[in-house]
């Protein structure tokens, strides 16, 4: 795919950052990376790679370098609304109710008050949280917290989610219930249209299992090593997991994040 046809383009994006000591210490190197729209793409890579720094660019939280970032061919120069972040921490505001953490951003975008109450509850629906729409954050449990963290993000209904680690704060059982959930959410979602994904994980099997591809970074400064298609059709069910390809694109992955560069 060219970039031209690409929802998200990064072209030749690297990063620099001053430590403490007033070093310069290169976090990514030069990446270049297209997303298709729909598509649901995860990257993997060593602690300290640039990964999060890579979402942060593509989320217009920090400016690269060098290269550039854009989105349907243009430039990303700040945050926007068309494209929505969920963090590992949930970032909720614990002031507000589960229905009001959901209605905040289009409420904020001036949507009118029965528009902003409907798109609460269909969202809410949506991830499951129906019945708990007046409970505050810390009234839930870690993974009720996420699906409202997901619900908050799509209810402004961006085209693009970037998903840093957001189940890395959850028990094994937890997460691996949330994978099938957050599948079903984003194909959910992306039936008006489409919703792509930029997701960020240290766990293999979850890259491969919510993944149409897989990025492989390199020690710092991040940059790509290899670009993995995943061979599984849609909808994914968690049977694949016992897949012998499964296995190998495990081990694939496995050895080129172990291996030096």
């Amino acid at each position: 795919m060219t970039a031209a046809g690409a929802k998200i383009s990064v072209q030749g994006v690297a990063k620099t950052f001053q430590s403490a000591a007033g070093d310069a210490v290169s976090a990514l190197g030069e990446v270049d990376l297209d997303i298709a729209p729909g598509e649901f793409v995860s990257i993997v890579g060593p602690s300290g790679c640039g990964k999060s720094t890579l979402l942060n660019v593509l989320a217009g939280f920090e400016e690269p370098s060098q290269g550039e970032a854009l989105m349907d061919g243009r430039p990303i120069r700040g945050p926007g609304p068309e494209r929505g972040v969920v963090f590992q921490e949930y970032a909720l505001f614990p002031w507000l109710t589960v229905a009001g953490n959901v209605a905040f951003g289009p409420a904020s975008r001036g949507i009118a008050a029965d528009e902003v109450a409907a798109r609460v509850r269909h969202y809410v629906a949506m991830v499951k949280l129906d019945g708990s729409e007046r409970k505050y954050p810390h009234e839930l449990s870690g993974g009720m917290r996420q699906r409202c963290a997901l619900a908050r993000c799509i209810a402004n209904d961006p085209d693009v989610l970037l998903m840093d680690e957001p189940l890395a704060a959850l028990d094994a059982l937890t997460r691996l219930s949330l994978q099938d959930e957050l599948l079903r959410i984003w194909s959910e979602a992306s039936r008006e249209r489409p919703k792509t994904v930029l997701y960020i994980t240290h766990a293999i099997d979850e890259a491969i299992y919510l993944s149409d591809r897989v990025v492989v970074m390199s020690e710092r400064p991040g940059r790509i090593r290899r670009v993995i298609e995943v061979p599984f059709a849609r909808p994914r069910a968690p049977e694949i997991r016992t897949d012998p390809r499964f296995h190998a694109l495990t081990d694939e992955i496995w050895l080129l994040l172990r291996r030096e560069p």
